[in-house]
């Protein structure tokens, strides 16, 4: 990426003596950044312009320079021959910002097959098309046509995006936060240079403290999870996934329904360590909070919250509790101390109320981040003016013994907020503006922290391989799924009557009597499965039923004691590989949609944290007197039947909905196997 971000020089192709169009303004944006530059366009007649990429490399020489990069601003059609030149004159990197590609169509796809060849031939990296550039503004180098660019501030804030218009706003928002932008990268169509390229670059890169990832789209799962876990290895990753309301094709079992792909690579983004977000404010939040530092890897950081506002704090205590962030009570001494320093009135255990700010009030901060319970700590007031706030932070981080990371949030008037926000930045302090941006800062910190003590080194498991075959009903997939540990009824497979009745008087009643297909995967909604089956009359009127919807063979199984039900599910998702999910199960598990995903294969301690992350998870601790997870057993359910699609390539889907949590255990109620092979007699509407 260095031909790109460092270039020795850069030439604009398509460059042009009238101002107002794109390569004009390209030449004159990188001509501020002291780089040496030359312009290209064969029917320019202005002095300075070089007739071909040939002679723009010997300008560029002449300079004392080598010509890196070449940005191309012709049209699409004329772009495979320019990037020819270019690459023979010496060009290693290549900008193309132009649209007319494949988004329009064959027309503008066999051109992308074009450049595609070019860059195999060249042995070039090409950035877009479809973007509106970069930015590296420590080093001058503005290559953007977006005229604001200029003044985007200096910083350790790197910002990768797949749109070059959320780049900028991004990099505007941030700078006018205080937050400066070490570089800003808009991938756009992504031909080439894809946003795994970008994150390997700013992993390495020094100056860059924290990264802002937003995606739209992946064609490379595996190497986009690669650059966050190498990434996020050595500085925090806050990550935005566009496409809530995207819900791709549903496959044939739950699992895939469930499993959209931008709940997926949510879900996957964070198991490799990337701090995700829901909008583009908690993101500014979140940058601006992990630019203060990182705490050490925890997976129970306690966060403290100190606020001379008891309702903005109770605002900031509830949503910090929805982030599942600890605000532990402080020791004896600590409030031993801080009760010399406040008035007795004060809530002082945590959060701390100080009552209106005054003197001591950074003697209180620092007590609080020396707190042994304490990691990071949230700082909330209104502008005082008996009370300088980001005076006392810097004061409180020079009295204190550790290092727990202080954030300061303040509301007022806009032009006394300007300046605590000015103080606050050349101070290193972070700051940010309202309770709620308080909180996201303060959890992304904590999250950041939680994330790196999950063990992925830890030995993930393996599964058998088997021999690819078909025929698979519930029955056999329950066996299978059994030879995973997973508990299944005990039941017999029918096809008489008489069978039926001899499968009764060897189990235990009451009974769920099923129509076994390998084609049906949702049998409830054809009236394909009936419960309660207590005494004989009702097997057969249960059997004759299922005569009637075309059943050739019966499940007869012993029903299960009550419980809370799971869906547990492994797909091979497009893009991503091998996933499992996890979620509340049973017949409605679509529409309640309570699920937690993770990349397989994943070892039992990953698996582990997986049902604390369900929003439901308080059912699965004995909710009023009811059955409780074991949580060794279910966390390797998961990652068995994950290990088990990795070691089996032709087995596309394996869901076991429900697994019911009963006071014996987990057990599997239905079982469904899809194959790879096309199965057109599978039931995809249900």
């Amino acid at each position: 990426m260095r031909p790109f971000f460092e270039p020795r020089g850069v030439m604009v192709v398509g460059a042009s003596a009238s101002p107002e169009k794109l390569g004009a303004v390209m030449a004159a944006s990188l001509e501020k950044s002291g780089v040496p530059l030359a312009r290209v366009n064969p029917r320019a007649n202005a002095d300075g312009f070089a007739t071909s990429a040939a002679e723009a490399a010997r300008q560029i020489a002449d300079s004392g320079g080598h010509p890196d990069l070449a940005v191309i601003c012709v049209p699409a059609g004329a772009t495979p021959a320019a990037l020819a030149d270019c690459a023979a004159a010496g060009a290693r990197a290549a900008l193309v910002c132009s649209g007319g590609f494949s988004e329009i169509g064959p027309e503008g796809a066999a051109i992308e097959d074009r450049v595609r060849d070019e860059l195999a031939r060249g042995g070039m990296r090409l950035l877009g098309p479809n973007t509106s550039g970069f930015f590296a503004p420590g080093r001058g180098l503005i290559a953007s046509f977006v005229p604001g660019a200029h003044r985007v501030a200096v910083g350790s804030v790197g910002i990768v995006a797949a749109s070059g218009g959320v780049n900028h706003m991004l990099a505007f928002r941030l700078s006018g936060q205080g937050v400066g932008i070490s570089l800003g990268v808009g991938i756009g169509t992504g031909v080439d240079v894809d946003h795994a390229d970008v994150l390997a670059h700013l992993a390495s890169d020094e100056q860059t403290r924290v990264i802002a990832l937003h995606l739209e789209t992946c064609d490379d799962g595996p190497a986009l999870l690669a650059a966050v876990r190498a990434a996020t290895a050595r500085k925090p990753v806050v990550a935005l996934v566009v496409g809530r309301n995207n819900v791709s094709e549903f496959a044939r079992s739950h699992t895939g329904a469930l499993a959209t792909s931008w709940r997926t690579t949510r879900s996957v983004l964070s198991q490799a360590g990337a701090v995700v977000v829901d909008d583009e404010e908690q993101l500014i939040s979140a940058v601006i909070g992990l630019s203060g530092g990182r705490i050490a890897a925890s997976r129970s950081p306690g966060a403290a919250l100190i606020t001379g506002q008891a309702g903005p704090g109770l605002l900031i205590a509830d949503e910090l509790g929805s982030r599942r962030v600890d605000l532990p009570v402080l020791s004896e001494q600590t409030r031993q101390r801080i009760g010399e320093l406040l008035p007795p009135l004060t809530y002082q255990a945590n959060p701390v109320d100080t009552g209106r700010p005054g003197p001591g009030f950074s003697e209180v901060i620092a007590a609080v981040a020396d707190d042994a319970e304490v990691d990071a700590v949230g700082v909330y007031g209104l502008t005082e003016p008996v009370l300088d706030m980001v005076s006392s932070v810097r004061r409180a981080k020079e009295m204190q013994r550790g290092s727990a990371p202080v954030i300061v949030a303040m509301d007022g008037p806009e032009e006394e907020l300007a300046a605590d926000r000015s103080a606050a930045v050349g101070a290193g302090v972070p700051f940010v503006t309202g309770p709620l941006g308080l909180a996201q800062a303060v959890a992304a910190v904590v999250e950041d922290a939680r994330l790196r003590a999950l063990d992925e080194a830890a030995v993930a498991v393996a599964g058998p391989g088997l021999e690819a075959s078909g025929g698979w009903d519930e029955h056999a997939a329950k066996r299978l799924v059994a030879g995973l540990g997973i508990a299944t009824p005990e039941r017999r497979v029918v096809v008489s009557r008489e069978e039926a009745h001899a499968a009764f008087t060897e189990l235990r009643a009451p009974l769920a009597v099923k129509i076994l297909s390998e084609t049906l995967l949702h049998k409830t909604e054809v009236g394909g499965v009936h419960l309660g089956i207590a005494d004989r009359e009702a097997l057969d009127a249960a059997f004759d039923a299922l005569l009637t919807i075309g059943a050739e063979r019966v499940l007869v199984e012993e029903m299960a004691p009550s419980g809370i039900d799971l869906i547990l599910g492994a797909r091979r998702d497009p893009v991503f590989g091998p996933i499992v999910l996890l979620g509340i199960g049973g017949t409605a598990a679509e529409a309640i949609g309570d699920v937690v995903i993770r990349s397989a294969p994943l070892s039992t301690e990953i698996a582990a944290a997986m049902p604390d992350e369900l929003q439901a998870a308080a059912l699965l601790r004995g909710w009023r007197g009811g059955p409780a997870v074991d949580t060794a057993e279910l966390a390797a359910c998961i990652a068995g039947i994950g290990g088990l699609l990795v070691a089996n390539e032709w087995i596309d889907e394996l869901e076991v909905n429900p697994l019911r949590v009963t006071a014996e255990g987990a057990i599997a109620l239905d079982a469904v196997l899809v194959t790879r092979k096309e199965d057109d007699g599978v039931d995809t509407d249900n």
